[in-house]
């Protein structure tokens, strides 16, 4: 039997979430991510009470985001509902809800519900799991103009201005603004920049070919811009040359040791040079939530909780940082900020409170498995690093698609997904190309 979340007072701003005396702990996981999600399963059969806090309804699985972002796969392909955990797990409470302030001391966090107001929840064990943001490198002013993809909003903003750009290079007389509109450029060349890149590449040459009688979309000039001297700099330089040489058979020109000075409107000034540019998409750095700093422990320059191999918060008992928000060592070298990692931490983490909840005392610190990274280039092509073990190729991008598809968090995500693929794989076609209309306002003339 659930325990109510609110004491609904509509003469205060603030009501507590709980009653005085509670039968059960109550652990309190911010982020509904992968390692938010991991943890609150792995404490599915423990006498405990769970609650979940987003600020959005939904668990995205963010490696297929470039693909809704490139018309590949629609939204609701690639989500799913937050309330279906609850149904499915008996102690686990979801509320929507922007956390806006933790307090370790009093072990309460002030949660902002939509239309509510504030709440405030207390806890026995914090587990903080609220993944990363984009990183403008201190020029936030570049986000106005270069849209970073961290969200379904961000996916579905880039493939509204990508298809759009499009239609407006169709409909101009201006030969300089028509190859504007056909320049895209792209900050960062890591995983998610060279798979947006590389996806972008096939959608121009196969999916809008034939679709404009003005324009020929294959001409469209698609730049993938880097500060490092190598495309995936995370990857061997065996895998990176591999990558490099693939992507300029796609038509993407990868321009590294490059830095970005400027992103307005009319495009991006890159090592001295302006390039002209009607869409500039962010795929470089990113930060962790400001959640993380709240806790008042260490941090890095990234906004990452400094935590112990416990995942533990220093000085704060029960208070647990995983996933993209913490910065774990691990044989002298971070844990890297990748979705295998949260799932691992956020399982651990969980796991961990359910002993202690037996009396059981954790002896064994996290160890991170690595299964090895990958990234697809386009149609039929991937690679894949895993210690000395390096392949490139069909078979490598067949056992991606394969991985992906059995990750999806649902049964009809899985469905759809590798239904849509095998549409798209056969006719080379894209089904969510849509452009929202605006927002009118109501009464308004409509023409």
């Amino acid at each position: 039997m659930s325990t109510m979340l609110a004491d609904d007072r509509p003469d205060q701003a603030t009501a507590a979430v709980d009653a005085p005396r509670r039968e059960r702990k109550r652990v309190v996981i911010i982020g509904g991510g992968f390692a938010g999600i991991a943890a609150a399963r792995a404490l599915r059969h423990a006498d405990v009470e769970i609650v979940l806090i987003d600020r959005r309804n939904h668990h995205i699985f963010q490696p297929l985001l470039y693909q809704v972002a490139t018309a590949v796969l629609a939204s609701a392909e690639i989500a799913a509902p937050l309330r279906q955990l609850e149904a499915r797990q008996q102690n686990l409470n979801v509320l929507l809800a922007e956390v806006t302030s933790v307090d370790v001391a009093s072990r309460t966090v002030d949660a902002s519900v939509p239309a509510v107001g504030i709440r405030r929840v207390s806890f026995d064990y914090l587990v903080v799991a609220t993944g990363m943001r984009p990183s403008y490198f201190g020029h936030d002013e570049f986000a106005r103009y270069a849209p970073g993809l961290k969200s379904l909003n961000d996916a579905e903003t880039i493939r509204a201005r990508i298809l759009k750009a499009f239609e407006v290079a169709e409909a101009t007389d201006n030969e300089d603004e028509r190859a504007r509109q056909m320049t895209f450029v792209l900050v960062g060349a890591g995983p998610t920049g060279v798979e947006l890149a590389a996806s972008l590449a096939q959608m121009v040459r196969v999916t809008l070919r034939g679709n404009f009688r003005r324009i020929d979309p294959a001409k469209a000039t698609i730049i993938l811009l880097d500060g490092s001297k190598r495309v995936l700099q995370t990857f061997a330089e065996s895998v990176s040359t591999k990558v490099t040489q693939r992507l300029e058979k796609l038509g993407v020109k990868a321009l590294t040791d490059v830095k970005v000075e400027m992103v307005d409107e009319q495009g991006v000034i890159a090592g001295g040079t302006r390039i002209p540019s009607a869409t500039v998409l962010w795929t470089a750095g990113v930060a962790a939530s400001p959640i993380a700093k709240m806790l008042g422990t260490e941090t890095d320059r990234a906004g990452r909780a400094l935590v112990g191999p416990f995942l533990t918060v220093a000085d704060a008992p029960g208070v647990f940082v995983v996933g993209d928000a913490a910065l774990v060592m691990q044989s002298g070298r971070p844990v890297p900020g990748v979705a295998q990692a949260a799932i691992q931490e956020g399982r651990y983490v969980g796991r961990l409170i359910a002993q202690e909840l037996k009396g059981q005392t954790v002896k064994h610190p996290l160890r991170y498995f690595d299964k090895g990274n990958m990234a697809v280039v386009g149609k039929n092509y991937a690679v894949l690093e895993r210690g000395w073990l390096r392949t490139s190729g069909f078979l490598t991008w067949v056992a991606w698609a394969f991985i992906h598809v059995l990750s999806l968090p649902q049964v009809q995500n899985r469905l759809r997904v590798q239904h849509q693929w095998l549409w798209s794989y056969f006719t080379g076609q894209r089904s969510s190309r849509l452009i929202p209309e605006p927002s009118r306002t109501p009464g308004a003339d409509r023409k």
